[in-house]
């Protein structure tokens, strides 16, 4: 018996020791968690040494800060951060010189990044903050100034990863983006699960999840707060080479943004299809769910269902006019600004816009100082758009005028200024409607000279 007792202490001990072996603690690396030492060198050295070993944990330790310039990430690590850490972007600009768009340097650098990785996770109920505002020129009312750029862009995303396979963030809290926060690009199986993002609200580029050339990803359990947009889907010219964006599910979803809270475009060369937004709140909002079109690729089979959203307009720094349900395609406007030459295919100097289709809205329950806005340029290339089951209560709210809507970025006019209506309808076709209420009344206040079935 005693022979027993002691081999099952040697087997505890053992596993004891293996599930040790298996954490490297940043702090055993030399990172000071100060707040004020830059940790990059050690917490690199932690994660190098994780992955080369097969994999483990990377710990941050509770009550600590680790100020931390560019970090790689690598395959097989679990980025962990106890209670009450933080991971802090080193504010001094000169840190970040690795663009997030390949040679076009004028739309942010990579903070923490990897490329071609597997298994890789960030976990815990610590803090990454982006330290934004070091990044921004002055406060206005509603926003604040961008520095001036040429073509090189030194505010850092939080998070990209390239060529990603089986990702996984739960449980963090990211927050104060200077640009984008997490940004996958050609990622394949990923879950974002229970997780808080918050954003510094008056931020510009301050995208919460950008989803680009990716496909099975599930984002639940959310709560998002973003100047630009909560959560968005997206096919960069860029990254051209990673093919589609598909096979997407968003549930149980909590957001509030100062552009678009859910939106598919405006960047889209490919094709964006089979895609769920369900059981979400979209709360003081400058759109609701937004459809943007502005590129030569399509968007096809996508559903938003069990929504609950509430609009407000906000200045003209934002795209939006507080569009509960806004679905465009558009010709991008030329221009002359730092990334026009990266929006057209190589030796463009114009680009086209391509179709809508096959898009359902379903139980959706709104208030807003504006209407649903259903446009595009020419008859033909948004078709088969569902309305089903929409309450819309509309209800002016700020000083701002209403009854215009807004079509940027666009060739053209950007603004439409019609008055306000349940639903305005611009050259699109095939547009079904069932038990559409506004105000109370059955049947919307809507204008279009398109093709409209009511049932």
């Amino acid at each position: 018996m005693k022979r027993i007792i002691l081999n099952i202490l040697l087997s505890a001990s053992a596993l004891s020791v293996t599930a040790a072996q298996n954490e490297y603690v940043v702090t055993d690396f030399g990172a000071q968690g100060d707040g004020k030492t830059d940790d990059a060198n050690a917490i690199q050295k932690a994660i190098d040494l994780c992955s080369s070993n097969g994999g483990g944990s990377v710990i941050f330790p509770a009550g600590k800060t680790f100020l931390s310039g560019p970090l790689k990430m690598a395959s097989y690590v679990d980025i962990h951060l106890q209670p009450n850490s933080t991971l802090l972007a080193n504010p001094d600009e000169s840190a970040y010189d690795i663009s997030a768009f390949k040679e076009n340097r004028g739309e942010g650098m990579m903070w923490l990044y990897g490329e071609h990785i597997k298994n890789f996770s960030i976990s815990g109920t610590g803090r990454i903050d982006g330290n934004a505002v070091a990044f921004m020129g002055d406060e206005l009312d509603d926003s604040f100034e961008l520095k001036p750029v040429t073509d090189f862009d030194p505010r850092p995303h939080v998070l990209t990863i390239i060529d990603g396979e089986k990702v996984n963030i739960t449980g963090v809290t990211i927050s104060n983006s200077a640009y984008w926060t997490i940004h996958l690009v050609g990622c394949e199986d990923v879950a974002i699960s229970d997780i808080s993002l918050l954003n510094n609200l008056k931020v510009r580029n301050g995208d919460g999840i950008d989803i680009d050339h990716s496909r099975k990803v599930r984002i639940s359990g959310c709560y998002i707060e973003s100047g630009d947009d909560c959560i968005c889907l997206k096919n960069r010219r860029e990254y051209e080479e990673y093919g589609p964006c598909e096979d997407v599910v968003v549930n149980n979803c909590i957001m509030t943004s100062r552009s678009c809270a859910v939106k598919i475009g405006s960047e889209n060369m490919d094709r964006i299809s089979r895609v769920l937004f369900n059981n979400c709140i979209i709360t003081a909002s400058n759109r609701g769910i937004g459809i943007q079109n502005r590129d030569e690729g399509t968007v096809s089979d996508v559903t938003f269902s069990n929504i609950s959203l509430d609009c407000r307009l906000f200045s003209d720094v934002w795209w939006g006019k507080a569009e509960p349900i806004y679905v465009t395609s558009y010709p991008r406007a030329r221009g002359n600004h730092k990334d026009a030459g990266w929006r057209f295919p190589k030796g463009a100097t114009e680009g086209k816009s391509g179709e809508i289709f096959d898009i359902r809205f379903l139980n959706i329950s709104a208030t807003s100082e504006n209407g649903i806005f259903i446009g595009c340029d020419k008859p033909g290339k948004i078709d088969r758009i569902t309305l089903d089951n929409i309450d819309l209560r509309l209800k002016k709210i700020t000083d701002y005028t209403a009854g215009i809507y807004d079509r940027r970025p666009c060739e053209g006019e950007g603004f439409v200024n019609a008055g306000v209506f349940g639903l305005y309808i611009e050259n699109a076709e095939g547009v079904t409607i069932r038990d559409f209420e506004v105000d109370g009344k059955l049947q919307p206040a809507f204008k279009s000279k398109s093709n409209i079935e009511i049932q």
